[in-house]
């Protein structure tokens, strides 16, 4: 791993999987979820991750729902945008590639593997429901997988690559890194490469500490210094782990789409609370938080969003 000097904080600010009735604090329309970026980026985020919603909550594909959010967010900062290409499992590939090949960011996720990506279980603990679509849809992830083909992900490295787009490659177990690998090798994934490494989804790898140390010796043997690393952990490990992620010499990725908590009982209000919170835990560590810029520089990253011709 190519240790970082400076910390990149990620948010990710609404995610697809957390549903409004869990917090009253989760952002969905597009004015709210842009809001919360701001905020974010205020508090200390050099890099957003971005989903979209319709206003109930509902999550949506909709590259015009992107441009409001993008618009307002670039209009204002200097922040690094980084937009889905996971969306959600019910979307088709085309769906979760649609605002990417408008926008053109100059960073987007890529999951790196088909998996079980299940969250039925928000279901029971939900005792009272806002919209009818919440319970069908988390429900849902119980018996439909979440599909990343090789063919899907080579076609999106090349078409949202023929812009300059970059990409965080998201690793929801060992195996990933072994896919990643495949395209690297093939000149397909270029270096740097920035790894997300995924922990604690139903499905994937387990949020046990030792498993984050494994996945950066195993990231560490396939691609030695052309990799930095990131990791975070859905629900209550989130803060631990991307602790443990920046005292590995790593990166670091909160917000609300992860985590809804800040801490045992109690909800975040905000994606900025918990920037600020991990925030001050690293810079206890003694390590500086890195700017949008410096966050570019060391992700080779091309620069702002360009609308597509």
């Amino acid at each position: 791993m190519r240790p970082a000097d400076k910390v990149v904080i990620t948010t990710a600010i609404t995610g697809s999987v957390n549903i409004p009735s869990q917090s009253p604090y989760l952002p969905l329309s597009a004015d709210e979820v842009a809001e919360a970026a701001l905020e974010a980026i205020e508090a200390g985020s050099a890099i957003v991750h971005l989903h979209a919603r319709e206003p109930d909550g509902r999550p949506t594909a909709d590259p015009e729902v992107f441009e409001k959010i993008v618009a307002r967010v670039t209009e204002h900062t200097d922040a690094v945008i980084n937009i889905t290409t996971g969306g959600a499992s019910s979307m088709t590939m085309d769906q979760r590639l649609a605002a990417a090949r408008r926008l053109r960011p100059e960073l987007a996720s890529m999951n790196m593997g088909s998996m079980n990506f299940v969250y039925s279980g928000i279901a029971d603990k939900v005792t009272e429901w806002k919209h009818d679509w919440e319970q069908p849809y988390v429900r849902n992830t119980y018996s439909h997988p979440f599909l990343n083909t090789f063919d899907s992900i080579e076609h999106t490295l090349r078409t949202l690559g023929e812009h300059g787009t970059r990409f965080e490659y998201e690793c929801y177990d060992l195996g990933h890194l072994y896919s990643l690998a495949h395209f690297a090798d093939r000149g397909l994934a270029k270096p740097p490469l920035l790894i997300q490494g995924v922990f604690g989804v139903l499905g994937g790898i387990g949020a046990d500490h030792a498993n984050l140390e494994h996945m950066v010796r195993i990231a560490d043997k396939l691609f030695g210094d052309d990799y930095t690393f990131s990791a975070f952990a859905a629900g209550r490990d989130q803060m631990s782990f991307a602790t443990h992620s920046a005292w590995l010499g790593g990166h670091v990725r909160v917000g609300l789409e992860d985590s809804l908590w800040i801490g045992k009982g109690q909800l975040a209000k905000s994606n900025a609370e918990q920037v600020r919170k991990i925030r001050a835990v690293v810079e206890d560590l003694g390590k500086p938080i890195a700017t949008p810029a410096e966050a570019r520089a060391m992700l080779a990253l091309r620069g702002s969003v360009e609308e597509a011709s």
